[in-house]
């Protein structure tokens, strides 16, 4: 079976590892010898409820998680939290200050790429009457004023002395832009320009870097959510580790005049009930579970945030001699790009084609970039193991060295239909 599959270097769905795969089709026949497969054993079962309890301790241990927050397992992917965080932050925030008006209330958000940008146009939408503020917008800094091309320094940054959130997007996967791990880089997040003597409303979506390597600060954050579908699991699981004083009522906070908050969105409903108000998505859990395990057996996140540096390194090094060669060009200033998503563009008519013919006909897929954007994006989540990072590396490295040709379909666009 492991002798038909390719390198998928997609941006997610990603890739999951073998064994991970392997095990959980087992688990699809028979989860944890209770002789009904995991698609169909009830989500109340003890042998289930467990499971997701230990899920839940795995995501605890690995990431620090302190006993302030609690983690969730929801549905609806970032797209939801989009909604979810509004919602409920503003819930918070009245009953925090019920004696503020609407137009009073603010919403930060720094905008560093696609999913930023969206998150902030949700607020928009739901802000009934609060202002949404941009308090960074890394546009602004790119010589053409419209691109996401890097993480604007620490000074570009105008927080609000008491914003109801403050909202980030970590890792961006269109533009292939990322905070720097290091509190000390320039594209570091500036926690230090932050609010002081407050609990810091400090939302991040963490999608496409979760369990990549450690959080920074993450007792620091209000929440902190992600869709599973990149490091951890399948489509169709989201966490959530949310601080539990943003855990509120948020029907008590409808009475004082906030937006009603639907109950599938409101976390108390979810806290309250062990993140199973209704059914979980039990095979994103089952994956992800799996997923966690492994992880620990592993090393847990000291050991990916090395393989993971190692992987990116690599990657950058080969873009970069092909940025001297002029043959391949950079999405993001350097300092600025992701570990997870490598976005470059390879020069020349028909050179791309090219370029994805041949890494495909390798067994490399998943390469072509994001339909806003273009180009090339190399996602290097964590089932991305060194060796296949290596052979997409040796396969740039020899793409460099070939003479100009013409445009080359994909291997998948020359076969014909039945």
């Amino acid at each position: 079976m492991t002798e038909s599959r390719v390198m998928n270097f997609g941006a997610g769905p990603s890739a999951l590892p073998t064994s991970v795969l392997e095990e959980a089709a087992k688990g699809l026949l028979n989860f944890q010898n209770t002789g009904i497969g995991i698609a169909e054993i009830s989500h109340r079962s003890k042998e289930f409820t467990a499971y997701l309890a230990g899920a839940e301790a795995h995501i605890r241990q690995q990431l620090g998680v302190p006993p302030t927050h609690t983690i969730l397992f929801l549905q609806g992917g970032a797209t939801a939290q989009f909604s979810a965080v509004v919602l409920n932050m503003l819930a918070r925030h009245r009953l925090l200050h019920p004696e503020l008006d609407d137009n009073e209330r603010v919403m930060d958000y720094v905008l560093t790429g696609s999913w930023s940008k969206a998150a902030a146009k949700e607020a928009s939408r739901l802000a009934a009457g609060a202002t949404v503020h941009i308090a960074a917008d890394a546009r602004t800094l790119s010589p053409d004023g419209t691109s996401f091309d890097r993480i604007p320094p620490h000074d570009a940054y105008t927080f609000s002395k008491d914003a109801a959130l403050i909202y980030y997007c970590e890792n961006e996967t269109v533009s292939g832009t990322q905070f720097a791990h290091d509190g000390g880089d320039a594209a570091s997040f500036p926690f230090a320009r932050l609010p002081k003597g407050t609990l810091l409303p400090l939302v991040a979506d963490y999608s496409s870097s979760f369990m990549s390597r450690p959080i920074p600060r993450l007792a620091d954050h209000a929440i902190v959510y992600a869709g599973a579908q990149k490091n951890l699991g399948p489509a169709g699981l989201t966490i959530a580790i949310v601080r539990q004083d943003c855990i509120v009522d948020v029907d008590a906070a409808a009475r004082l005049g906030a937006v009603p908050v639907p109950i599938g969105l409101a976390y108390k409903t979810f806290a309250d009930q062990k993140s199973m108000p209704n059914t979980p998505p039990v095979f994103a859990v089952y994956v992800t579970g799996l997923v966690l395990k492994r992880n620990a057996e592993l090393g847990g996140l000291a050991y990916y945030e090395e393989v993971n540096r190692r992987k990116q390194e690599r990657v950058y090094e080969v873009l970069r001699e092909g940025e001297a060669r002029g043959l391949l060009r950079g999405f993001v200033k350097k300092g600025s790009g992701s570990w997870m998503n490598v976005v470059f563009e390879v020069i020349g008519e028909g050179a791309e084609a090219r370029f994805l013919a041949g890494a495909e006909a390798r067994g490399m897929k998943g390469l072509k970039g994001h339909r806003s954007v273009g180009g090339i994006r190399v996602s290097l989540y964590n089932a991305i193991t060194e060796e296949q990072t290596e052979k997409l590396v040796a396969y740039i490295r020899e793409f460099l060295q070939q003479p100009p040709a013409e445009q080359t379909l994909l291997p998948s666009e020359t076969t014909k239909p039945l």
